[in-house]
């Protein structure tokens, strides 16, 4: 994921020249299949964790941001995390 974020930047400015933009998006924790997996008393405390909403975010809240950044022309080589400010702790 890393080299993805450090990649952005670079694949900005070198495709900028061919008029293509390049942005990544870094989510955080998302309703997917394997998070429906999750046992309840996991979830509730994995949730508790995330500052502001505290709560997984949905695939609408993704789609959003993929839909804003399409429509904002002047949006290129950013890393935009959709996380609720939550950082996972190495491991």
């Amino acid at each position: 994921k890393g080299g993805v974020a450090a990649m952005t930047l670079p694949a900005a400015r070198e495709l900028a020249r061919s008029g293509i933009r390049v942005m990544t998006i870094a989510p955080g924790l998302f309703e997917t299949a394997m998070a429906a997996g999750l046992t309840p008393e996991f979830r509730v405390s994995l949730e508790a964790s995330l500052p502001f909403p505290s709560r997984m975010g949905v695939p609408d809240e993704f789609a959003m941001l993929v839909q804003q950044i399409v429509e904002n022309p002047i949006l290129n080589g950013e890393v935009i995390r959709i996380d609720s400010a939550v950082r996972m702790a190495p491991k």
